[in-house]
């Protein structure tokens, strides 16, 4: 049986004439795809030297590092839709938030990554958090506890799952709610206002029933501040409680990778962890700054011959959904995009043809340590929460990055939590010209059309050199960059440049 099988697929491949980054001829094996929630590259194999990470350190001793991986979007579910499809979220439809009246969803003519493995023999199964939509999207056969704020907990809850006897290699997407920012509460235990500028949000870290986990505290004073935050006392108190959140996340994905070393299939599997997007700080999360962007990618292959490789390229998360699905051996989905309204008719060439997935597999170059051709990444941000109308379009290259703010009239929206975060409400009333960081409350909320940036020289992005005429040329190129990565992913948001 096995070798006949071993002949179909070599029949199919012959037929197709496709090749992927796997040989057809080998049996399909296990991908497990780790993700957190608002995490940046806070971890001990990233030069943090204050944080504990041991678990997801030793997992980049064993495989890659990447140093340049960038989130499309500083959203959770709009990040998540890209994340599970390989489109931006401008074209999944998944424009903000999924949950209560939000209600953002994607297409339903979509494949997503678990139906497409599915669809070619995987076992798939979902733990943690979900937060995009529809159902039908965005399946799995197998739906396991979130356990809220318990990622230890959650990982015992996929041990059946990793253990069964089924004899299909698995799909395994675990998504943990850390470090994501949980509440404030008075010591009544009531929920904290604006008002309550003393209290800091806890990210998570109560001890009581299910969110008891491992708990490492950490002193305001140790912790790093980085260069978009003020260093203020509040901002070290709660950086000291996203650190405790992370380290309980840490733990989590290292009892996984127990379980999957135990049941003889960590060897077998390609593991890859990433966040959804940046720290949940004013400056990063919601923001299409590098900030918010920026987020660890560390892989895991199956049959990379050497470990603790730090590789440069830039990777955003569309590349992801093509990366495993060129593992799996699966063909990319493609897409008959129809559209009917005239003035984007004219800008969009050949609107009936066939689309495909916005990025592309990095399995080429994961050993590389300065591989060529991955020296660009783009972002596409339109909303938050409901309220948080304010896309913006951004091209980062190794030494420019361009955003455009669609909405530059417009203040700059802030995020329910972010907002009435202490280290936010600390500063902002102090008035616009009170520095935030690298730059003043003034600049943060109202933004020019565009922000243009030497990241080589200016990596806070403080100094906006658009309206440098030493630039002009730069700024131009940028701009037709935009616009060609508009039209090619199909953005509506495209006619904006000729609309008004």
């Amino acid at each position: 049986m096995k070798l006949l099988q071993i002949l179909v697929v070599g029949l199919m491949v012959c037929l197709t004439g496709q090749a992927s980054g796997e040989d057809s001829g080998k049996e399909k094996r296990n991908i497990v795809l780790m993700v957190s929630d608002d995490h940046s590259p806070d971890l001990g194999v990233y030069g943090n030297p204050v944080i504990q990470t041991p678990h997801l350190d030793a997992l980049a001793k064993d495989g890659v590092r990447f140093t340049n991986a960038f989130a499309t979007t500083a959203s959770c579910s709009a990040s998540r839709s890209v994340i599970l499809t390989g489109l931006q979220n401008h074209r999944t439809g998944q424009y903000g938030h999924n949950h209560d009246f939000h209600r953002f969803e994607s297409w339903k003519n979509l494949k997503s990554l678990p139906v497409l493995l599915a669809d070619a023999g995987y076992r798939t199964g979902h733990a943690g958090k979900y937060h995009v939509g529809p159902r039908e999207t965005y399946d799995f056969e197998t739906w396991m506890p979130r356990h809220y704020r318990n990622p230890t907990e959650m990982a015992e809850g996929v041990r059946d799952f990793v253990a069964s006897e089924d004899d299909r290699p698995f799909f395994l997407y675990f998504a943990t709610d850390d470090p994501h920012r949980g509440e404030r509460l008075r010591e009544d235990g009531s929920r904290a206002g604006l008002e309550d500028i003393d209290t800091p949000d806890d990210f998570g870290n109560r001890a009581e029933g299910a969110l008891k986990d491992v708990q490492i505290e950490y002193s305001p004073e140790d912790v790093v501040v980085p260069d978009f935050l003020p260093d203020t006392p509040m901002t070290r108190i709660e950086l000291a409680e996203y650190y405790k959140a992370v380290s309980r996340m840490d733990n989590g994905f290292g009892r996984l990778i127990e379980i999957l070393k135990e049941n003889g299939q960590y060897e077998n599997t390609l593991i890859i962890y990433i966040s959804d997007h940046g720290i949940a700080f004013p400056g990063a999360k919601t923001n299409a700054y590098d900030a918010g962007l920026r987020s660890p990618l560390i892989v895991k292959h199956p049959d990379s011959p050497k470990g603790d490789v730090v590789n440069d390229a830039l990777i955003s998360w569309v590349d992801i959904t093509p990366t495993i699905l060129d593992f799996a051996g699966v063909d990319e989905p493609t897409y008959d995009l129809q559209i009917s309204l005239a003035p984007i008719r004219k800008q969009m060439v050949d609107t009936h043809a066939k689309h495909g997935l916005h990025g592309r597999s990095f399995l080429p170059v994961l050993d590389q340590e300065h591989p060529e051709g991955w020296d660009e990444i783009y972002a596409s941000h339109t909303f938050h929460e409901i309220q948080m109308y304010y896309p913006m379009r951004v091209v980062r290259g190794r030494k420019y990055k361009l955003i455009w703010n669609l909405a530059h009239g417009l203040t700059y929206p802030a995020a329910a939590d972010l907002w009435e975060s202490p280290t936010w409400q600390r500063v902002y009333r102090k008035g616009e010209d009170a520095m935030f960081g690298a730059r003043t409350i003034g600049d943060y909320m109202h933004r020019p059309e565009f922000e243009l940036f030497d990241i080589e020289q200016d990596p806070n992005e403080s100094n906006n050199l658009a309206d440098d005429p030493a630039y002009a040329e730069i700024l131009d190129e940028l701009k037709d960059k935009i616009r060609e990565f508009q039209r090619t992913t199909q953005d509506p948001w495209l006619l904006k440049w000729t609309y008004e």
